[in-house]
């Protein structure tokens, strides 16, 4: 059964979902969030509500954005659409590809899936956002990824442009919702709009604390699409999810995060990645521990060699000094301690950050302050307006209370 909560901008569409080409037109937005129905305590992905949304799509061509980490009922959502009869007419497949195999950054060509045989668009080659061609034929577009809840995880990029594309082209998008892992920390500085690029294209902090779904809604309801567009938006959010509730995911979202550690370290290490620091791409730690050839204080050492998610990772084949996590207790807030510590102990200063890391940062002012010896605490009290900010604004977009409540 489907359980419609919506809301538009002026007017309220008494909407059913045979209808969903005809209200994409209309001028007013409408956004639904599908719950499961009957209430149920058992957790599951939105992808499982079947019931909820299958009438979204019958009838339809449907195109589908997703990769290995939509996984429903141990297989790939592409393969459980196609079992319950869904006509699935494209693929798009966002960075690191539709298997989750391309390393980080790689351009992906557009091909077939040798199982389905279906064609697959790439979102991340010269175009990270699809042309009114390789729209064509879809009436509507299904989106389902599984995020880590940090900003510059480009997975949230390529929602955007989709939703951008579909409601340019009268499309309705259905994402289905998934955990954030991260989901009880809100940290990190507010991205500036001077910095805005695929690894950050939202005054968000680093940590947003947010699922996909309710991320979408925040892009819609912010007007953050381009020209004031609105996307037709139907969330098909998860049951018995509680924002603060572990979640381990079941397959790795991307390459080089392994396990839940990597996940939860992901958002502090991944500013290495702005330095002279590896993260520990070309190794089976990746994201759990870092060091560079220059932190020669540090006894724990590894050499990188190509892997499964690097095919060259920096420093390949050269010993790095560093530091293990790989035993660290998970942390609850954006972890600055490293990083300061690893600028500290390089010997030449001048080479340890790149251009990169204001990107990745959103902000040069945290470059600025870790060059003038500012401390943690004292950084971080330089983000609590705008993460209270924050908070107050994406108050409206969310869907899951937490168990503290």
């Amino acid at each position: 059964m489907l359980n419609y909560s919506c809301t538009t901008a002026k007017t309220s569409f008494a909407t059913k979902p045979e209808h969903i080409n005809t209200v994409a037109k209309e001028p007013e937005i409408i956004e639904s969030i599908v719950t499961q129905e009957p209430p149920t305590e058992i957790f599951g992905v939105g992808a499982l509500n079947f019931n909820g949304y299958s009438k979204l799509l019958e009838g339809k061509r449907v195109g589908v954005l997703t990769n290995q980490s939509a996984v429903v009922e141990g297989k790939n959502l592409v393969d459980f659409l196609i079992e319950k009869g869904v006509n699935l007419t494209k693929i798009y497949a966002p960075e690191h590809g539709f298997r989750g195999t391309a390393d980080n950054g790689e351009l992906i060509s557009d091909g077939k899936d040798s199982k389905t045989n279906l064609p697959i668009i790439s979102l991340y080659g010269d175009k990270k956002k699809p042309t009114p061609e390789q729209l064509d034929g879809i009436d509507i577009m299904v989106f389902d990824l599984q995020d880590v809840g940090v900003r510059f995880y480009t997975y949230i990029s390529s929602l955007h442009y989709l939703m951008e594309a579909c409601a340019e082209k009268g499309i309705a998008v259905v994402v289905l919702d998934r955990p954030n892992p991260n989901g009880k920390i809100v940290d990190g500085p507010i991205l500036e709009p001077e910095k805005k690029s695929f690894v950050g294209m939202h005054p968000v902090p680093v940590l947003h604390g947010m699922t996909i779904g309710e991320y979408a809604r925040m892009i819609n309801g912010e007007g953050w699409l381009a020209n004031g567009k609105k996307c037709m938006l139907y969330v098909i959010a998860c049951s018995g999810y509680l924002r603060d509730m572990p979640y381990s995911l079941p397959v790795r979202p991307s390459p080089n995060l392994p396990n839940d550690l990597s996940i939860n370290l992901y958002a502090s290490l991944c500013l290495f990645e702005g330095t002279n620091v590896s993260v520990g791409r070309g190794t089976d730690k990746q994201f759990q521990i870092f060091g560079s050839p220059y932190l020669s204080r540090y006894t724990f050492c590894f050499t990188p060699e190509p892997n499964l998610g690097s095919k060259n990772p920096p420093y390949n084949g050269k010993d790095c000094y560093g530091e293990d996590l790989s035993e660290h207790p998970f942390i609850d807030r954006l972890e600055l301690k490293w990083l300061l510590q690893a600028y500290k102990d390089t010997p030449d200063k001048s080479k340890f950050f790149t251009s990169y890391f204001e990107r990745l940062a959103g902000t040069a002012k945290l470059q600025q302050q870790i060059e003038s010896g500012i401390s943690a605490s004292e950084i971080r009290a330089t983000w609590e307006s705008g993460l209270i900010e924050f908070k107050n604004q994406r108050q409206k977009y969310l869907i899951y209370q937490s168990a503290s409540l």
